[in-house]
Order: structure tokens, then sequence, then C-alpha cells
């Protein structure tokens, strides 16, 4: 039996109707989002489809993730045209609750996965991952799904988050689903719009540069010095990037590895104008 569909704007609103879906014995899958929907979310909202009885799309862009001098106030921000993307997919619901509501004033309680959180995107942005796994905690007891759908892209997110809800025994199964890219390799990212003409062009760089990674690997190439050094070559070569970082590490723990002798991943993270963009590839 389908249900209407509706959009919650409050905790304690999403809680109670969640809390009825689970005594009518529903299976729930969530897809957190920042809104600003493409291709990259609506594959996840298909996953999240095939695996539940209903699907809870959550919008909330995160101040708490936001680093003072980054695009808190220029994030685009269109929920009428994410809603109509995300019906396509077959969502039940969406929980889009206000700043106020997430937030209540005198709020200073925070999660931090200490070690996860550190390296790569958390050096760069500190205080960024305590953001994320804060907001993602307060959606998980909003929504209080089975499934949490998130894409690889973000992988240094999706390793925090799924340390988190083991750590903090969530009882949420944490879903993975593979990075979404456009015909010419780039990674589909809400962030791509900031882009002009010649930087879109220039973005190719990260995913030229893991694909070269990545045949040098399937050639036999397992060190990382070697494997860093190709990923670096495309963007090196391109007068409109600079490289934040490029790195090898554990695709479970995050550390760093120098000889690929376990799952890795090697990502990249760099700037193409003022734009910073991210993308992986996992190597095992």
């Amino acid at each position: 039996m389908t249900i209407p569909f509706e959009i919650l704007r409050t905790p304690a609103a999403m809680r109670a109707r969640s809390e009825d879906l689970r005594r009518d014995g529903k299976k729930i899958a969530v897809v957190p989002t920042m809104g600003a929907l493409h291709e990259g979310h609506l594959t996840l909202l298909r996953a999240a489809r095939a695996q539940a009885d209903i699907v809870i799309l959550t919008i909330f862009v995160n101040p708490t993730q936001f680093g003072p001098q980054e695009d808190l106030a220029k994030y685009p921000r269109d929920e009428a045209g994410d809603l109509a993307l995300a019906k396509t997919c077959g969502i039940d619901l969406a929980y889009c609750p206000t700043v106020d509501a997430m937030y209540p004033a005198g709020a200073q309680t925070f999660i931090e996965v200490r070690e996860l959180q550190q390296p790569m995107c958390g050096a760069s942005r500190p205080g960024h991952f305590a953001g994320v796994a804060t907001v993602v905690a307060k959606l998980f007891h909003a929504t209080l799904p089975h499934i949490a759908v998130f894409g690889e892209k973000d992988f240094q997110q999706l390793a925090i988050l799924r340390r988190m809800t083991r750590d903090l025994d969530f009882g949420i199964e944490i879903v993975g689903v593979p990075i979404v890219r456009e015909s010419d390799g780039v990674a589909l990212s809400s962030r791509n719009a900031y882009l002009k003409p010649d930087e879109r062009v220039a973005a190719r760089a990260l995913s030229a540069g893991l694909a070269a990674a990545e045949a040098k690997f399937k050639a036999g190439e397992r060190t990382a010095e070697a494997l860093i050094a190709a990923a670096r070559a495309p963007l090196e070569a391109e007068a409109l990037a600079r490289i934040d970082y490029v790195e090898l590490r554990d695709a479970t723990e995050l550390t760093p590895l120098t000889t690929l002798a376990r799952p890795a991943v090697l990502a990249i993270a760099a700037f193409v104008g003022t734009t910073r963009l991210i993308d992986n590839r996992v190597l095992s």
C-alpha cells in the first residue's frame, strides 16, 4: 500500500511518522542530501527504492559543516525543483527541517570520529566532519531508518559515517553507491555548477589522473609513490587546477600506505578555479 507523500519540517514530526511506519512493519531507507540534486543523488534514491518499503529524502544545507571562508551562503537551494526530481524516483517522504529545528538555541553537542576525520579533507577543512557526523546522527534519530544510502564520491565521509554508526550502535546498514560520472569522466557534484566553461574542461584532470593511476595499478604497479605521481600529473599540467592533496590510503582505516597490498582508495582534492572538487578510485 502506498502512502501519501509528505514534507516534514521538525524532528518530532518526522520521528512520529517513522515510528508509525516501523510499527506497520515497513523497512525504511533514508538518503541524506543538501539538495541541489543531480543524477548522482537520483542514483542513490533508486538504490534506496530497490531495498526498502519507504524511501525518505532529507534536504538540509548544514551550516556546521561549512568553514568560515566556504560557500554556505551561495550553496544552491531549490527545494521545489529537488522534490520534483526526487519524486521521479518514487520517494515516499521528504524531511526538510529548518536550521532552528536542527540546532535549537544553545546547542553545543557534536560528534567526532577522531582518527578518521583528521587526514585528507579533514586536514583542509577543520571541523567539517564533526558537522557531518553530528547532522547525520540527528537525521538518523529523526528518520529512524533501517538503511542509509550515501555516495562513494565522498569516500572519507562514507568511512566516517560507517564507523560512527558502528561505534554508537545505531543498528543501521550503511550502503555506499559507486560514483556517477559525466560522459567525459568528471564526477557529478553540486559544486560543478560553480565552474566556468574553461574550468569545467580543466576539471577532467581529476578523473584523468585517477584513470592513469588505475591503469598503472592494473599493469602491476603497487608503490604508492608511483600511483600518486600518475594521478598528480594531469593536475600539475593544468594551469587552472591547484592540488590540495593526492593520497593513497587504506580503504577502511584511511591510514596512509607506501605499498598497496590490501584494498585502498586513491583520493584527490583540488581547486579548479576557486571551486574545490574531490574524486577517488578504489584499488583492490
